[in-house]
């Protein structure tokens, strides 16, 4: 058998299905004996769980149950597979899992529905709950609301440089992965055997998984930023990295959502970036701080970057993932330049290096506090209120209807301007706005 043969069977072995349902089982997920039964319809699944919960939960119907229009999930909509690949179609609700559970079916945790294509995560018999709560956490350290919490707290109570640092790596290497799934186009694993405990991101490609990268890049990039910078002892970060890293990892693999060649493949593909992009992340930064036409430069290729990863596939929710992560990108770049001119934040000279920790006080801790709250209120605030305005907005100007949000968002020219312009003022705001809030308040 050649090298090549055995690579290919090697890849085969690391993408199938059932390793990942074998993950799953040994980690006490299972499919309902229901679900198996019946097929596991979304209906069914609505009267399988209705009595175990005590009240009705029936939700609302899918669109295009009735002849009308057809939801982002739908056939029409699909990210189709590969041919030759193993699986279902992105987006595609297909089928449930035969193992039985020796207990009654219940969905596992309050997880996510998609707001966009209507799908839920799976009933599943789930037997080993500490695990389950475990990997719930790893698979959130790769979700917006991480995102919103962590890049924040970083640049207002920690460091701000190295906040903006890891901003800088954090976009890198999820718009590469990004737009590297919609070059492969490998389907998520197929269910059955897989029990998708997760939905959310479901109608996207598979290849390379991106909580895997971001899970790589986020604590690595951290200990490099840091170790030299701050006084603390190099086995902290060396612990962190592999915990944070394999806790992303192994918690896409048990909600179904990436085979083991994915999770392996992001891992490694962010190692790349890291090696090729770091050293360049110190002249990034300081070119976005200093240079003269800084913002409109960060701006127009933010918004080039958009436009081109749109252009690479079919509608999924990964279109608006990665204007998303654009935005955000551009508004903090933007906002630590109009923040470095007006002086409202500055980095410690060199000579004052490696920086020592300061003492914890009640004033201390009160003042982070309260900046988190305050900080995350106004961004809250500044993302409803984009929001509202950029949907109709858009679609009035392009004339595309606005009475179905989740089909008006179907559109590059809906979907686009929405999250770019949002989250674009989200990162503005956080790096600029909220910091001049802090020193109007005197708590910065």
């Amino acid at each position: 058998m050649s090298w090549r043969q055995r690579l290919a069977r090697l890849v085969g072995s690391l993408q199938d299905p059932q390793k990942v349902a074998g993950f799953q089982l040994l980690c006490g997920v299972e499919a309902p004996a229901a679900a198996a039964a019946t097929g596991g319809g979304p209906e069914e699944d609505e009267k399988a769980e209705a009595p175990l919960a005590g009240e009705p939960r029936h939700r609302e119907r899918q669109l295009g149950a009735s002849g009308g229009p057809q939801p982002p999930g739908s056939e029409r909509n699909q990210c189709q597979a590969k041919p030759g690949v193993g699986g279902a179609p992105n987006g595609v609700r297909n089928g449930q899992a035969t193992k039985l559970g020796p207990a009654s079916p219940r969905r596992a945790g309050a997880l996510r529905r998609n707001s966009l294509t209507g799908e839920e995560g799976q009933l599943a018999h789930v037997s080993n709950w500490p695990l389950y709560y475990l990997f719930c956490l790893g698979t959130e350290l790769g979700n917006e609301l991480f995102y919103m919490l962590f890049f924040p707290f970083w640049i207002w109570n920690l460091d701000a440089l190295v906040g903006r640092r890891l901003v800088v790596i954090w976009v890198l290497a999820m718009y590469l992965g990004q737009c590297t799934k919609d070059i492969i186009r490998w389907p998520r694993p197929a269910s059955p055997p897989v029990v998708k405990l997760e939905v959310f991101y479901n109608s996207e490609y598979s290849m390379p998984s991106t909580h895997a990268m971001s899970g790589t890049a986020i604590p690595i990039s951290m200990v490099l930023l840091t170790y030299g910078r701050w006084q603390y002892p190099l086995i902290y970060g060396l612990i962190l990295i592999p915990c944070w890293c394999s806790l992303v990892c192994l918690s896409r693999i048990y909600m179904g959502m990436h085979s083991i060649l994915d999770v392996i493949a992001g891992f490694l593909y962010t190692i790349l970036i890291l090696a090729i992009f770091y050293p360049f992340v110190d002249l990034i930064d300081n070119f976005n701080q200093t240079h003269k036409y800084a913002p409109l430069i960060i701006i127009g290729l933010h918004l080039a970057l958009g436009i081109f990863s749109f252009t690479l596939d079919t509608w999924s929710t990964s279109r608006g993932d990665t204007a998303e992560i654009l935005g955000s990108g551009a508004g903090i770049a933007c906002g630590s330049h109009f923040t470095y001119k007006m002086g409202l934040t500055l980095d410690p000279p060199l000579d004052m290096l490696p920086l020592a920790r300061p003492p914890i006080s009640v004033t201390l801790l009160g003042k982070a506090i309260l900046r988190i709250l305050i900080g995350m209120v106004f961004v809250l605030v500044v993302r409803d209120i984009m929001k509202r305005i950029t949907i109709p907005l858009a679609c009035k100007i392009f004339n595309i209807p606005c009475d179905d949000v989740r089909k008006a968002r179907q559109h590059m020219e809906v979907e686009l301007p929405y999250r770019y312009i949002t989250y674009g003022m989200v990162g503005f705001s956080i790096t600029f706005l909220v910091p001049y809030l802090f020193f109007f308040i005197g708590i910065s």
